[in-house]
């Protein structure tokens, strides 16, 4: 039996992900099948702050090594080393653009962890999405994960796994599609999948 931290670790997360979904009014769905590579997962609609939460819950459950990006201002004081421990890479909002390039670094410096991102930026509704996990996937050849929150149904999880073609609007097709029947906590909030960039 291994008893060393990084496996306690491990299984301590498990079980609190196994526990969550067992008194939670969510309904976790499992990816079939599933993916064990690295891979770039998309969490939307983003529209409340227990996405963090299901996000955690899912990728605990998972065993999924993960990163995520958040606001750089969630990073400051005491919540600095939480979040860092939790995964979290903190973006600065005014140059996003080194994000993008630190977590490449990253990649290609052999690092293996699937990068989680919420491509609306916000939890309010927008006219797009961030373009920035486009990129990612294209740069490092990470598939996307598309991960949903559906209050319709009460169900979270991960749902079909996509490559970035470098055909953007074909691309986000497939992703819109996807996420058309999925509402997020607060549907008020969700941002339709677009990218400015997309060709009219």
């Amino acid at each position: 039996m291994r008893h060393d931290p990084e496996y306690r670790e491990h299984m301590i997360r498990r079980r609190l992900a196994s526990a969550y979904w067992r008194f939670s009014r969510w309904t976790f769905v499992p990816q079939d099948p599933k993916v064990t590579e690295p891979r770039l997962l998309i969490g939307a609609p983003h529209t409340s702050n227990w996405d963090f939460v299901l996000m955690l819950a899912i990728t605990w459950q998972e065993e999924i090594p993960m990163r995520w990006l958040g606001k750089h201002t969630l990073f400051t004081g005491w919540r600095g080393p939480i979040m860092r421990r939790l995964g979290g890479i903190p973006v600065d909002r005014r140059d996003p653009s080194r994000v993008v390039d630190e977590v490449l670094e990253r990649l290609r410096a052999g690092e293996k962890f699937s990068l989680v991102v919420t491509p609306e930026g916000t939890r309010s509704a927008g006219e797009y999405w961030k373009s920035g996990f486009y990129r990612i996937a294209q740069d490092s050849g990470l598939p996307i994960t598309l991960g949903y929150v559906d209050r319709t149904t009460m169900t979270t999880g991960l749902g079909v796994t996509l490559r970035a073609t470098g055909d953007v609007r074909a691309d986000m097709d497939a992703i819109r599609a996807f996420y058309a029947d999925k509402a997020g906590l607060n549907p008020a909030n969700r941002t339709e999948p677009r990218l400015r960039s997309e060709p009219t």
